[in-house]
């Protein structure tokens, strides 16, 4: 099959800019091969090349004692003691979720557990953050179920359980919704495979599923934004196979055990090109493919979309190879594919042949670590204006105005499609905060939560990243975990805008700032961007995924509220009320700016928190909604009635940061405590009875809890 002629329309649609082109030129010394051009397209996408970030996620903390390997590998390793690690990562699915929700979510969930189980971990966690449009907007009903189902669907099949994520809804992503998936894994500590290739001459072997057409293309699609030509972009949707995957853990599992493992790679966004790419680049190594070997489960392939195809659950790895037998008798074994595909060579070259013929022959290193790396300008978001008067409105008003509307509704029609348990070991499942898993076969147990609240990012960049790492901390601490490290997910607009590159930096300075002073390193992420459709961009939504530990079970924090608990709130109340979930939901108002968040004073609740634990029986950190919110979830979910002496807005829905709400027997000692330790705790109500009463004004929690869990599936369904 001749390959199409080289023409400019060619190079744009490969999301090449003219300029770009011309440092191809320069650096090939001749015109490419078609084959070469997807491969430079692939390589110099932003979503792998992360040309428009690289700058700004250089300055991000990414080292601590903790951290056994930081950003730059398949995922982040955090060390949790006793000679064991946890692997985790957070990445976005956003495009192919809106094309094709079910297999974009699904595919998304698969790609973040190969990212974790390439390094040699069981994965024993998994969360998603999600983001859909209005839900009276047409597509969203759609999108939801889609994408809740196609999550579902991968990870019960697999085996993971889903412990915990978000939901929200904005006319922002009407066009463009986020999917955003995490997932965590345990291995021992000097068990940890990485992708560094080594050794000339050494076998190259691909692993897993056969390749198709599914998905060629895929990694260029998400770096683009979205336009009426939307449905023609479905075939760069990839389909996954939950099955196969999971046979894969396990054979990839056996094979790290031989000691027939140099290196190892998952394929994911550009498949065979990035994976061999990568891995020839970390090695200083030439990689040399031959695709007749590749195994394929269509006719007529072509070398281009072999190279670009992102069909799932594969791998690529470099073999010892004295130890081949005994690798392949594994995959056989498994029912998987094993195929030597090529070799790794001493010059500098990324040779891919097919049918006798040279399709590609590049300068290897020039791929990846010479990708265009861009200054882009950018100007600050300016401070927003200050709040007008609130509207006046009652404050069971208020609250029936968070807990009717699916952002604030009760999720279980989301997380009761997750199976939370597979695996045994959660202890704390979603919609109760950070979701807990034990380590198997110890005292230990970690926790997962993931945050960002973006309309404050909106509003103000730096105070929105540093809160959204505030509040991640706070929902480690509630459950009584120390919080170890982070991950991100940065979901941005386009960032040739300098408006929208502002939003990036800032919320980058905000993160850095907060992980740097919770010692929450960053260890792993994903950046997002062209998040935009029709010239629109998203809200920014940088997602932040953390871990944290309990040393034992007994440091857990998990109860519920009891009839004749003290309502006792820990931290300053100043009551504000700009961009809080209140004036959004209640009177469309998004205005103001953001909460300040005092990272000290973070610090300072969060250790007293977990220092005073045994005087606590149920904790909720105070994030949007505010008090109101917070208390009203800690009553209904124990099936009680609630008192709040406050009846005024700001104080019950205002939304100052680095506040916890706990229910307790032991109000007076935690008083003391508080007076000891310089942290502001105030009694303000207690739980129990039949009704919800925030001063004066009284409804029976019955009828408020009918609205609360019934709002989420009447907005969607």
């Amino acid at each position: 099959m001749s390959e199409p002629a080289i023409t400019q329309d060619l190079v744009a649609s490969h999301g090449l800019k003219p300029d770009e082109y011309e440092r191809l030129l320069g650096i090939i010394g001749r015109e490419p091969t078609f084959t070469e051009l997807g491969i430079f397209s692939a390589m110099w996408n932003e979503h792998c090349s992360y040309k428009s970030s690289k700058k700004w996620l250089r300055t991000l903390p990414t080292t601590g004692p903790q951290v056994i390997c930081g950003p730059g590998e398949n995922a982040g390793v955090v060390d949790i003691g006793d000679g064991q690690a946890v692997i985790f990562k957070m990445e976005s699915h956003n495009h192919p979720s809106y094309i094709e929700p079910h297999q974009g979510a699904a595919t998304g969930v698969g790609g973040i557990l190969r990212d974790v189980f390439t390094m040699g971990a069981r994965p024993i966690a998994a969360m998603n953050a999600l983001s859909f449009g209005l839900p009276s907007h047409p597509k969203t009903a759609h999108l939801v179920k889609g994408v809740v189902e196609g999550v579902g669907s991968y990870g019960n099949a697999f085996g993971v359980p889903t412990v915990g994520g978000e939901v929200r809804f904005h006319r922002s992503y009407n066009g463009n919704c986020l999917v955003n998936a995490f997932a965590a894994g345990l291995a021992d500590a000097d068990k940890i495979f990485y992708s560094v290739a080594s050794g000339v001459g050494m076998p190259v072997v691909y692993l897993g599923a056969k390749t198709g057409r599914d998905g060629v293309g895929g990694a260029t699609m998400a770096s683009a934004e979205f336009d009426d030509t939307i449905e023609e972009k479905r075939p760069t949707v990839q389909v996954g196979d939950p099955f196969t995957e999971k046979r894969l853990l396990e054979a990839c599992l056996e094979l790290m055990a031989s000691g027939a493992v140099i290196s190892i790679q998952d394929m994911g966004a550009a498949g065979l090109t990035c994976s061999a790419v990568e891995m020839g680049d970390k090695g200083g190594l030439g990689i040399k493919l031959q695709l007749d070997d590749v195994p394929q489960r269509e006719t007529g392939m072509t070398a281009y979309e072999m190279m670009l195809s992102e069909s799932q659950e594969r791998m690529l790895m470099v073999l010892k190879p004295e130890l081949e037998a005994e690798a392949r008798a594994i995959f056989v074994k498994w029912d998987l594919d094993f195929a030597i595909v090529g070799e790794t060579i001493p010059e500098d070259r990324f040779l891919i042949l097919h049918g006798n013929e040279v399709k590609a022959d590049l300068p290897l290193s020039k791929l990846a670590s010479s990708a265009p790396e861009y200054d882009r300008p950018w100007v600050e978001t300016p401070a927003p204006a200050a709040l007008d008067a609130v509207p006046e409105i009652a404050p069971l008003d208020a609250l029936r105005a968070l807990i009717g509307s699916p952002s604030y509704a009760h999720k279980a029609w989301v997380y009761e499609q997750y199976d939370s348990q597979v695996g045994a070991d959660t202890v704390v499942a979603p919609g109760a905060g950070a979701g807990v898993v034990r380590v198997h076969g110890t005292g230990k147990a970690l926790a997962f939560t993931s945050d960002v609240t973006p309309r404050y990012v909106q509003a103000n960049p730096y105070e929105g990243g540093k809160q959204a790492v505030a509040e991640a901390w706070r929902n480690l601490c509630a459950v009584g975990a120390r919080p170890l490290a982070t991950t991100d997910n940065l979901n941005f607009g386009n960032p040739e805008k300098p408006e929208i590159m502002g939003q990036f930096v800032g919320a980058i300075k905000g993160i850095g700032a907060a992980v740097l002073a919770l010692d929450m390193p960053i260890v792993s992420g994903n950046v997002s961007l062209y998040n935009e459709t029709d010239g629109k961009g998203i809200l920014p939504t940088p997602t932040i995924g953390a871990v944290g530990i309990l040393a034992s079970l007994d440091e857990l924090i998990a109860g519920r509220p009891r009839p004749g608990d003290v309502a006792v709130l820990i931290g300053e109340t100043r009551g504000h009320l700009g961009q809080s979930a209140l004036l959004a939901e209640a009177f469309g108002i998004e205005a103001g700016d953001a909460p300040p968040v005092d990272l000290e004073a973070e610090r300072l609740a969060g250790e007293f928190v977990r220092a005073n634990r045994k005087a606590i029986r149920a904790c909720s950190d105070l994030s949007d909604g505010g008090l109101a919110l917070a208390a009203f979830e800690m009553a209904e979910g124990a099936g009680l009635g609630l008192v709040l002496e406050a009846g005024d807005i700001p104080t019950l829905f205002g939304e100052d940061q680095a506040r916890y709400l706990v229910a307790t027997a032991k109000a007076d000692a935690l008083i003391a405590a508080g007076k000891a330790a310089g942290v502001a705790v105030a009694v303000v109500g207690r739980f129990g009875g039949d009704a919800v009463s925030f001063g004066a004004d009284t409804a029976p929690m019955a009828a408020l809890s009918e609205l609360y869990r019934t709002a989420f599936a009447k907005a969607v369904a």
